[in-house]
């Protein structure tokens, strides 16, 4: 069994002197420790590593340790940082206290006032996360090494601890009900329940009862009672994916459950108490669907008490080897392959693909790529061949409806003959407004006058 990983600890200071000093103190009370000279150095290395905490001297050249600070909690907000100084005054540290920094030590300090501030910092902020994929129990299947990514889960455990509620914002195959699960698996609510809905894939006469539960005898087919998620995740979490699709009319029951924790089945007339904590999805823009009128605003603001947002594959592309392997190690097994790694040229063109479905896609083309290879090592070939194909179905909409236009007209005028008139006819457009269509897409009428079907 492998032992705990020690918590990273990133110093800051231009003193060389005295950030050996502090970093040996550090190291033998079990941290690992990482320096730079310059505040420029530190935020060099938090583009490619995400520690647990930063300590950094006030003054130095270039960037000061304030400056510093507002760079970091730019990037990662619930990043901790304490700040050292032999220059310190009481001004500095309420200026550094109400900016949000967590901590503001003087030189000379006493090195058991450090320890105790850098214990109380990693405590607040939920201790450390790998930076090789070695995630926390309550994680599950996330895996990453992405800073963006730590952060955002460094404030999902954070926030697990409360009821609050949380609206995750990411496009389609980033991720958003691992996420979700993960916040629930982190909470005190980790033993009750987890149920989840996706509200565009319930049709909206059924989704009221789906999500609220209604009485027998309620409405046609309705034979027994159903109780609804709502009860469903009792004691638990309830995660609603897809929260835009919610229909208007049944907004206001929604938020009639969340602010006073009752539900009414459909046909009932008694209330019943629930104990649910509401997690929400989406990729949409609900701000803009807000001041379209198609989501209330009260409803808004009830489901986004504490927002989180999940970055693009293409934004976290250090993760694609360790994903890719995940998925390669789990889906050999899966199809009883031999399949153990992937070629290096192969794993180039998965690291410079674009990833329009995200970690979706990635998984996508590691099965085609798994289900036809018959060597240990799959080849550049397999993966380029799924690339391509998994490529057509993430087409953008627009290209995808030209495609859809182009192949209509060709068999259109395939089944005429190249009768422009009677295409027109079967396609209910004005011939005038037929060829132009041909025109748009390149197509000549005189092409197809010796396919008539």
């Amino acid at each position: 069994m492998s032992s705990p990983a020690r918590p990273e600890i990133l110093l800051v200071d231009d003193d060389t002197g005295l950030l050996q000093l502090i970093a040996m103190r550090l190291g033998a009370s079990g941290y690992s420790v990482t320096t730079a000279e310059s505040g420029e150095e530190a935020l060099g290395r938090l583009a490619s590593q995400r520690p647990s905490l930063v300590i950094t001297d006030l003054k130095m050249g270039g960037m000061d340790g304030l400056a510093l600070f507002d760079q970091i909690h730019q990037q990662a907000p619930t990043l901790p940082v304490i700040i050292l100084t032999a220059h310190g005054t009481i001004p500095d540290a309420v200026t550094a206290t109400q900016r949000g920094v967590f901590g503001f030590l003087t030189k000379p300090f006493d090195s058991r006032a450090l320890l105790a501030q850098v214990e109380q910092a990693l405590r607040a902020t939920g201790g450390n996360f790998e930076s090789e994929g070695e995630m926390p129990h309550w994680a599950g299947n996330i895996i990453t090494r992405s800073g963006p990514m730590l952060e955002v889960l460094r404030q999902a455990e954070l926030v697990a601890a409360s009821d609050a509620s949380v609206l995750i914002n990411g496009a389609s195959g980033t991720g958003k009900e691992l996420l979700a699960r993960a916040i629930h698996q982190a909470s005190p609510r980790a033993k009750g329940p987890f149920q989840a809905i996706n509200c565009a894939a319930i049709p909206e006469q059924l989704l009221e009862s789906e999500l609220f539960g209604h009485a027998k005898g309620s409405f046609s087919g309705a034979f027994v009672a159903h109780k609804g998620l709502f009860m469903a995740a009792d004691g638990g979490t309830l995660f609603l994916d897809e929260i835009g699709d919610m229909p208007l009319n049944l907004q206001p029951k929604l938020l009639r459950a969340l602010q006073e924790r009752r539900v009414r089945p459909v046909g009932s007339t008694q209330d019943v108490a629930v104990d649910v904590r509401i997690i929400s999805a989406t990729h949409q823009d609900l701000e803009a669907r807000m001041h379209e009128g198609t989501m209330r605003q009260d409803l808004f603001y009830r489901l986004n008490v504490v927002p989180l947002k999940l970055p693009l594959l293409a934004e976290r592309r250090e993760d694609i080897p360790l994903l890719a392997s995940r998925f390669l190690e789990r889906l050999s097994e899966r199809y009883g392959k031999e399949a153990q790694s992937f070629a290096p040229d192969a794993m180039e063109l998965l690291l410079n693909a674009a990833w329009p479905g995200n970690v979706r896609q990635l998984l996508n083309v590691v099965e085609q790529s798994v289900a036809l290879s018959t060597t240990p090592v799959i080849p550049r070939s397999l993966v380029q061949q799924a690339l391509r194909e998994d490529a057509q179905a993430f087409v953008a909409l627009d290209d995808a409806r030209k495609g859809f236009e182009r192949d209509y007209l060709v068999r259109l005028m395939k089944t005429t003959g190249g009768n422009v008139s009677q295409a027109a006819r079967l396609a209910q457009r004005n011939r005038t407004e037929f060829y132009k269509l041909l025109q748009r897409h390149s197509l000549t009428p005189s092409e197809f006058k010796s396919e008539r079907a």
